[in-house]
């Protein structure tokens, strides 16, 4: 029998939590890290029992085994087991897996949780361990189940169907979905046309003159909508001759509230928009400050509190230190009168979890600067800003709004021009953070200074300034939008926000262009196929009502049993029906130069390609160009032995291959030039792709010219010096060299060409 130490073993997640727990509690604890769960559903089975209650067979890797050796050869040696793992539903199942794998004795088994990990959190926690929370172990089990129940029945249904490797997913299909639909509205939007009319005006003699926009007829609520040009030029015609006159003048001041702290969601958008962060990133940096670094002479310290959470509530110690802190900085006026509380907006807040803070208000940004990376020092300085700017007090605005009659010498109408000024009367918070806008919001603080007026005055005509306008799409997807709009509808948590982004990026659903997702051709035939035979399953709103009823199972108010029951059902039945459905294939009239049957397009991991409609026996394959017509046969000999080259399609692109593969496996890379001089050697820019398959431009005489980008060269130059231009979003570009920018010009479609090896 092992004799047992005086010592206490904690388990946590990883080694970096498990270094800065050492550091809070002494010698008195042996530490040691799962790496993650310890057990999982089988890769190679279903893993579920459907006949049986849905019970789950759980094994642990192999991977995995030494670690549960070791946790378990360590619980016999000491005096009592702490689970220290993350106070979420994910930790809660990790210290439950913990327990049945390495078989830990439940009589000597503690369970401890904190949302911060400072010694007085730490601390606090183990002085009230409690028992594993089997709720919050059911709903993530149910949760893990429903996910393998969709991935492991409709992933093999798109092998079948579409093509191999490609997978579908409870929520990550839903994801998809938004961006699709949002793709389509985009490419359906018929833009509108409307026209604003501002009168520039001054008082009297008065130098300064002022802005005001029609806003519509005097005495009516109703807003003037001017659809056309010809519209526009009747009503400047008329108002040239009116008599302009102030009717009304308010002035009045607005206080502007601070944000509250972040949540996991509000802080991936705003990394996205201040930072450039994935959500990957944010969550893989916030996971490093929160479990802790080496801070100095203080060891490992954690930074900010727990990452993943939908509360906005605060411990009402660190509202204390907070305004503590800002009365001390900025003084007494930017400390409100009580302490600020938010309530949480998100559908189905865990209120009992907390924001995301500095774990200390004093630990300030510039204090610990030299111990991060750079990224870390970002993201943290972004939570540490926000937390503080929470507490602080409101920003004041004095608003002062003018009303303007302007009476045409002919006519009966009387028009209404409003003029608007924004003035910052008293900084706040904002002396510390401002917060971002999205895009198409516009702060127009100070840009319309206005003269001293009263009503009555008479105002002198400067000008009429017609301005053209047409209603826009909305925007395409970003990382941060994308999350935002998850969270409305109540579809994920905030634990896989970052993941299902992730994945339909990674399956090649869903790219990148400038910024902002873009569903890629194979994305829209997934979504397509997927709503037509599983419309319950990519529905919006039957995907949020699941998270309510796995919220249901975490508060133990239903069995779960039923609910994976309630859900498997109609999957079997829309799987049948969709397990009739044709492969999606498009028939060609090419024929295959290898054995004459007739080609069709099909669909593999890198797009849509050209396949003889004899396979297996036949498999010959040609690649397509990027608006599906087949790319030529090359007029190439292989340089191995001479026989022609056939054009294919690999893991970075096109490329020429010799038409006797495999006896010979001599290859060219056949590269898609942009029309673009490089700015280094004047060679020619074509189209590559990184290792990542993620497509760059260099320099084809590379490597005797490294230049490269990952913008888009344009074939013209620079109008104002003559120099490269790269595509800076939709229908725009900038100059490489001056600070040009302005409207993209009209390409061509690139040309492909083969071109020998030490060309590239």
């Amino acid at each position: 029998m092992t004799e047992r130490s005086s010592k206490s073993l904690v388990v946590v997640e990883s080694p970096a939590k498990a270094r800065t727990l050492a550091n809070i509690l002494g010698r008195q604890y042996e530490v040691k890290a799962s790496i993650g769960h310890v057990r999982d559903l089988p890769k190679s089975a279903l893993g579920v029992d459907v006949k049986h209650d849905f019970d789950p067979y759980y094994i642990v890797p192999k991977e995995k085994r030494r670690v549960i050796s070791e946790i378990a050869a360590a619980s016999e040696r000491a005096q009592a087991v702490f689970l220290a793992t993350d106070p979420d539903r994910e930790g809660e199942a990790i210290a439950w897996h913990l327990v049945q794998a390495a078989d830990l004795d439940e009589d000597s088994l503690r369970r401890v949780v904190f949302h911060e990990i400072t010694p007085k959190a730490v601390r606090e926690a183990f002085r009230h361990p409690r028992e594993i929370d089997m709720q919050l172990v059911q709903a993530q089990q149910a949760r893990r189940i429903l996910d393998r129940l969709v991935g492991y029945n409709l992933s093999p249904l798109l092998w079948k169907k579409i093509a191999r490797g490609l997978s579908a997913g409870r929520v990550q299909s839903v994801a998809l979905r938004l961006v699709v639909e949002r793709e389509r509205e985009i490419e359906g939007f018929v833009p509108k046309e409307y026209w604003f009319i501002e009168a520039e005006l001054s008082k009297g003699d008065d130098p300064q003159s002022f802005r005001a926009k029609l806003a519509g007829l005097a005495g009516k609520r109703k807003k003037l909508e001017i659809a056309s040009q010809k519209e526009s030029d009747r009503l400047v015609q008329l108002l040239q001759s009116a008599a302009y006159s102030v009717t009304a003048v308010q002035k009045k001041q607005q206080a502007r509230r601070p944000l509250p702290p972040f949540i996991t969601s509000t802080l991936q958008q705003e990394a996205a928009r201040r930072l450039g962060f994935t959500a990957q990133r944010t969550m893989r940096i916030a996971q490093q400050l929160y479990e802790g670094l080496a801070i100095g002479a203080e060891g490992e310290v954690g930074l900010i509190t727990y990452m993943r959470t939908d509360s906005t509530q605060v411990a009402d110690s660190a509202k204390r230190q907070t305004r503590e802190y800002i009365r001390e900085k900025f003084g007494q006026p930017y400390v409100p009168t009580s302490p600020r509380v938010y309530k949480k907006k998100v559908k189905r807040a865990q209120e009992a979890h907390e924001a995301i803070r500095p774990t200390s208000t004093y630990r300030e940004p510039q204090k610990v600067r030299r111990y991060l990376n750079r990224d870390q020092d970002r993201l943290y300085t972004l939570i540490w800003k926000r937390m503080v700017a929470s507490q602080m007090a409101d920003a004041l605005y004095d608003v002062t709004t003018v009303d303007i009659e302007a009476k045409p010498s002919r006519g009966r109408d009387v028009y209404l021009f409003r003029a608007v000024n924004t003035q910052l009367a008293f900084p706040g918070y904002q002396n510390l953070y401002n917060e971002t806008r999205e895009e198409g919001e516009e702060e127009n603080l100070g840009k319309n200074p206005l003269p001293e007026l009263a009503a009555g005055d008479l105002l002198r005509l400067l000008g009429l300034h017609p301005e053209q306008h047409f209603t826009e799409p909305p925007p395409r997807y970003t990382e941060g939008t994308l999350v935002k709009a998850l969270e409305e509808k109540g579809i994920g948590r905030p634990s896989t926000y970052a993941p299902i982004i992730a994945t339909v990026q990674g399956r090649g659903y869903v790219e990148k262009d400038n910024g902002r997702l873009r569903p890629q051709e194979l994305g829209f035939v997934v979504n397509d196929l997927l709503t037509t035979y599983f419309p319950d399953i990519v529905d919006v709103n039957f995907t949020a009502e699941m998270e309510e009823e796995l919220d249901e199972i975490a508060r133990g108010e239903r069995p779960w049993q039923p609910v994976v029951e309630g859900f498997y059902a109609p999957l079997m039945e829309a799987l049948d029906t969709a397990s009739e459905a044709p492969a999606v294939r498009q028939e060609t009239s090419e024929v295959c130069d290898l054995c004459g049957h007739p080609m069709v397009i099909r669909w593999g991991k890198r797009g849509r390609f050209l396949a003889c409609s004899g396979y297996p026996q036949c498999r010959n394959t040609r690649p397509l160009d990027g608006q599906g017509d087949p790319l030529p046969v090359a007029d190439e000999a292989c340089p191995k032995c001479g026989s022609p080259m056939v054009a294919k399609r690999g893991r970075f692109g096109p490329f020429l291959a010799c038409s006797r593969y495999p006896q010979c496996q001599g290859t060219r890379p056949l590269l898609v030039k942009t029309g673009a001089r490089c700015p280094l050697c004047e060679g020619e820019i074509v189209e590559k792709r990184s290792r990542r398959g993620r497509v760059f431009y260099g320099c084809a005489n590379y490597p005797s010219c490294k230049f490269t980008t990952w913008s888009r060269p344009l074939p013209t130059s620079c109008p104002e010096c003559g120099s490269l231009l790269l595509a800076a979003g939709e229908g725009r570009a900038r100059c490489t060299q001056c600070r040009w920018r302005g409207q993209a010009p009209q390409e061509e479609k690139p040309e492909e060409t083969g071109m020998p090896v030490g060309q590239r």
